[in-house]
């Protein structure tokens, strides 16, 4: 077992990362209290937050303590000052996905959490506007889901001109 500088919270697996130094994947009522303990500790950055849909890969490979869920976001923490990296890996559930806003912690993530909401559905709580950001408002479904129709809305081109 790695050790963290913070310690992470009680019961919060945590693995070597290969492109990181650690890698941690919290439970949903964690993420929060995890991703704040990075905060303090001198983790400036939130370089990305992200949505993974594992439709068809549930059975990936994740630390044994970990329960496998459809949808994952993925967090990455960057501390300039320490010179290091941390990959945070949370399970959003399947039906319904939702973790935790880290708006709070880093305003910054706004626009990250609103597209992993508007292409996948995760929804953030405690998120000050979690409306699309890609498609239209009008537009229904969540178009990176894997289990998302694909060519369902005709594309209309402009004419092209053709060779000189």
């Amino acid at each position: 077992m790695i050790s963290l500088s913070p310690t992470a919270p009680p019961g919060v697996i945590v693995s070597e990362g290969l492109a990181t130094d650690v890698m941690c994947f919290p439970t949903r009522e964690q993420y929060f209290a995890l991703v704040k303990s990075f905060k303090d500790d001198d983790f400036e950055m939130c370089v990305d937050v992200c949505g993974v849909d594992y439709l068809e890969h549930r059975e990936r490979s994740l630390p044994e303590d970990v329960v496998a869920t459809r949808f994952e976001v993925v967090t990455n923490l960057l501390s300039l000052s320490k010179r290091r990296r941390v990959r945070i890996r949370v399970q959003a559930g399947d039906d319904a996905p939702e973790v935790e806003s880290l708006f709070s912690l880093y305003p910054g993530t706004e626009a990250m959490e609103r597209e992993a909401f508007d292409m996948f559905g995760i929804l953030f709580t405690n998120h000050p506007d979690l409306t699309r950001i890609l498609m239209p408002e009008e537009w229904e479904g969540h178009p990176l889901r894997k289990d998302y129709g694909v060519g369902n809305v005709p594309v209309q081109f402009k004419e092209a001109p053709g060779p000189r």
